[in-house]
């Protein structure tokens, strides 16, 4: 078949499936489409797979996993397509018509950026989102002790397939079941099991990747040095995550979870101060996390409220001498705790009610969605009564805050700083989650909380690492550094925020950058830079 005749064809798919819809597509949609369809194994009618804004349904899809609604306003910019691709090689084709047609990419796996950077962009130029919902399948191997997941599935979905097969295995990644398993690992993906087993990236063992140059390349082909870089090297940087392998983990039959809520009329400000003296040397069995919020008390007062959440990879007795031996302050009893298997566990520790299926991780459906406004910390050294009681006071003065406390050492302090990208690993004690939620999507109220969790984030500086002052990059802050619009980003500049998600490990990562995608076509507002040098027969590179 000539390459005029393969054209006509795919133009004749493109409009025929506009017998059914209203929208007219653009020159440039059309291109695109034409692109598609010509680098991939297969081309589908531009109904099933595109959307445009002019598509009744855009909307619909756009806010589909989206999690901060802040993210989905109006004033925020919209992309000119939404391309949702059916196989691996539509993938690949959308990096080589994106290149070849001068748009920006941005990659939804399951819609959970902090700030947005998977379905919104404020650079240029424009900008099309590849969603990656329909490429969610689980392949689990218990025999050989391992799963391949697409990056599409959700973790919930991963864990789901994983008790399916066994009740006896698991795999250490997120509390919320929602995530979406690709995007996820790339940040390093903490959970309960994280004092036990490390990471979700810490058991990655293989990887199917698209490179900047419409490349499928697995662990071997991309070599050690991409490997290591996209197990905690933030998302949308060196590519796109196609599948994970997963290492799984052993889990016993029967684990137990308790909630115990202190207020600070339950003497909550003592407890929380021994809470930072054990939570990190405790049995590695064990995880506890705190949940900071606002209440109002039995006498109808504003008060704060300290919820020990927790997930113990064992029986209640045992767990029950635990607590008795190392943190008898919280005064947890047999009543507290609840005795079931690892996935009920997951529905637990991810807030559904108690009778829930575990089916309904299968929906991968979100349970959080508001207007908010996240920053993160890591603390190495207790925080003193009166700094907490500061805390409070601040915590007082918001709607509605919530402060998350997660709980470090065991495996996380055995592995080293630079064994992957995520270097929070020994002397942290635990790491600490800001949000403010709102509901109102005036301007005006949303600066009201950026000022709140900027004045509070500003006094807790004393109490939270230093040089750098760390972050998750899962939990990503705007706030503490973005690249330049356009089509460049400085070294310079991207080390404010990168010495901060990454520590020394940054310094690899922009090498990594430089040579896998040197013309940085993987670009967003907080992706890996490449270095400024000068590439033989381009003048300046992008970056300069």
């Amino acid at each position: 078949m000539t390459s005029a005749m393969l054209s006509f064809l795919i133009l004749l798919i493109f409009y025929s499936s506009y017998v059914v819809v209203s929208e007219i597509p653009t020159p440039s949609n059309a291109k695109f489409y034409e692109c598609i369809c010509q680098n991939s194994d297969y081309c589908v009618p531009f109904s099933t797979a595109f959307v445009t804004p002019t598509n009744a349904s855009f909307t619909t899809i756009l806010q589909s996993t989206a999690q901060n609604l802040r993210c989905l306003l109006p004033s925020v910019p919209k992309p000119q397509l939404i391309f949702t691709p059916m196989a691996e090689s539509h993938v690949q084709a959308a990096v080589i018509c994106s290149k070849q047609l001068g748009l920006q990419l941005r990659v939804r796996s399951g819609g959970h950026d902090y700030e947005g950077l998977s379905y919104i962009s404020d650079m240029d130029p424009p900008f099309i989102i590849l969603d990656l919902s329909k490429l969610r399948e689980i392949v689990v191997n218990i025999v050989d002790n391992y799963a391949w997941a697409q990056a599409g599935a959700t973790v919930g979905e991963v864990y789901y397939r994983i008790s399916e097969k066994s009740k006896t295995h698991g795999f250490p990644a997120g509390l919320c079941s929602s995530l979406g398993i690709g995007g996820h690992i790339t940040g390093g993906a903490y959970g309960t099991m994280m004092r036990k087993y490390g990471l979700g990236a810490d058991n990655v063992v293989d990887a199917r990747i698209v490179d900047a140059n419409g490349r499928i390349l697995d662990r071997q082909s991309m070599g050690e040095d991409l490997f290591w870089a996209i197990r905690g090297g933030g998302g949308a940087s060196f590519g796109i995550i196609l599948s994970w392998k997963l290492r799984l983990v052993p889990v016993p039959s029967i684990v137990t979870v308790f909630t115990v809520p202190k207020t600070l009329e339950q003497n909550g400000t003592k407890i929380l101060y021994k809470w930072q003296q054990v939570a990190n040397k405790i049995d590695d069995d064990l995880f506890i996390r705190v949940l900071i919020s606002n209440v109002v008390d039995k006498k109808g007062e504003k008060t704060i409220q300290t919820a020990y959440n927790s997930l113990f990879l064992g029986r209640a007795d045992r767990l029950l001498q635990i607590m008795n031996d190392n943190f008898p302050e919280l005064g947890l009893t047999q009543k507290d705790c609840t005795e079931m298997s690892w996935i009920k566990s997951v529905l637990y520790i991810a807030g559904y009610p108690s009778n829930t299926p575990p089916e309904v991780l299968l929906q991968g459906k979100s349970l959080f969605k508001n207007y908010f406004k996240a920053k993160s910390d890591f603390v190495k050294e207790p925080i003193p009564e009166d700094g907490l009681e500061g805390l409070w006071k601040r915590l007082m003065e918001e709607d509605s805050p919530l402060v998350i406390w997660n709980p470090y050492g065991g495996m996380m302090a055995k592995i080293s700083e630079s064994e992957t990208p995520f270097p929070h690993r020994q002397g942290v004690i635990y790491m600490i989650q800001y949000l403010t939620l709102w509901n109102d999507p005036a301007t005006e109220s949303a600066m009201k909380h950026y000022d709140w969790i900027r004045r509070l984030y500003n006094y807790m500086t004393p109490y939270a690492s230093m040089f750098p002052r760390e972050a998750y990059v899962n939990y990503r802050d705007l706030d503490i550094g973005m690249n330049k619009n356009g089509s460049s980003s400085s070294f310079i500049d991207a080390s404010a925020w990168g010495n901060k998600y990454f520590k020394d490990n940054f310094n690899r990562l922009v090498k990594v950058k430089t040579k896998v995608d040197p013309e940085n076509f993987f670009l967003h507002e907080q992706s890996i830079p490449t270095l400024p040098i000068t590439r033989k027969g381009m003048g300046k590179s992008m970056n300069q």
